[in-house]
């Protein structure tokens, strides 16, 4: 375990100070009901609005609220964040399941990780240094958001009325966790497709995320 986890650190270029920090940002509440990822992921996904605030403002500072907001959006949401959470091979890293049953290490566990692996820097160490993990892997994906950024949902709906005259349904289909951290599950889908599901900390959240996973199964 020590081994695989130094793996990590190199991977992401930080050394923990209280190597236990880290293993709670990997840990899922399969494998520990109690000490796990939650509580990292929740102020991970804190921190990475600030710098990613911070960042935007400091690349467009002649640009209206508006257009940042949206770059925003597209920079943060939970698909963001299992891109960067695959491209750092979280999935063979996190902690899941216990004996008696093996839980599947899924999109959202990783990207649940990405954000939890944010916190638990923060936390080991400060803002400057989570600053840096964040800005070299987000760097990429920084400096090819454009001017022009539509979010999922209107361009959803612009090719729906475009194509079919109508616009998109979307449906909801749970509400769970506890009120101060909800998840929604919300299915969205045009005339000629099947729903696609998506889950979110807010039914819009999960809405434009739906709206994002329909128009991807266009490019398969």
């Amino acid at each position: 375990m020590e081994k695989k986890l130094k793996k990590l650190e190199d991977k992401i270029n930080y050394n923990f100070k209280k190597i236990d920090i880290l293993i709670s940002a990997l840990t899922h509440k399969s494998f520990d009901p109690i000490n796990n990822y939650e509580k990292l992921e929740f102020l991970g996904d804190r921190v990475l609005g600030i710098i990613i605030s911070k960042k935007l403002l400091e690349l467009y500072p002649n640009e209206k609220v508006g257009i940042l907001d949206k770059k925003f959006a597209s920079l943060v949401n939970k698909n963001k964040c299992y891109e960067i959470g695959k491209s750092l091979e979280l999935d063979k890293y996190a902690i899941v399941g216990n004996n008696k049953k093996k839980t599947k290490v899924e999109n959202k566990i990783i990207s649940d990780c990405c954000e939890a692996l944010i916190g638990a820097i923060f936390l080991d160490s400060n803002l400057e240094k989570v600053e840096k993990f964040i800005l070299k892997n987000w760097n990429n994906h920084l400096k090819s958001s454009f001017t022009n950024v539509i979010d999922p949902k209107t361009k959803l709906q612009e090719y729906s009325l475009k194509t079919f005259k109508i616009l998109p349904i979307y449906k909801l289909i749970s509400n769970t966790g506890p009120r101060h951290k909800p998840t929604f599950k919300v299915g969205v889908k045009l005339k000629n497709t099947n729903f696609v599901y998506s889950t979110g900390s807010s039914k819009q959240k999960a809405e434009q995320s739906a709206a994002l996973e329909l128009l991807n199964s266009f490019k398969r």
